[in-house]
């Protein structure tokens, strides 16, 4: 229980940080990045798996490049989901998922 709740505050710092570098990404405080990781981690358990299904010749064609556009998808998705969290344009929903995925796998590399 300890691990997921670790998980839960380093991917919504992960957030605050991307919202802080990328300009079209909005977070108004860390409660809100908070909501905002549990909003995106429902949408990519649930529309997640759909999407990369349906894109899967897509993902394969790109040698899973496409896979970014459909994190992008997800992130922007989870947007309009969530009360405090507001992504701005497909590019900065690209930048955002990409900066995203490296910036919370350097944390988690750092916390455990």
């Amino acid at each position: 229980m300890l691990h997921i709740l670790a998980v839960w505050l380093v991917s919504a710092l992960a957030l605050w940080l991307v919202a802080r570098i990328v300009p079209g990404i909005e977070v108004r405080d860390f409660g809100a990045a908070l909501l905002a990781t549990i909003v995106i981690a429902i949408v990519n358990a649930v529309i997640g798996p759909i999407l990369r299904f349906i894109a899967w010749p897509l993902t394969f064609i790109t040698l899973g490049m496409f896979t970014l556009v459909i994190d992008a998808i997800l992130l922007k998705l989870a947007s309009m989901f969530s009360p405090g969290f507001r992504v701005r344009g497909f590019l900065n929903a690209l930048v955002g998922a990409i900066l995203l995925t490296i910036i919370e796998f350097v944390l988690r590399m750092l916390v455990f």
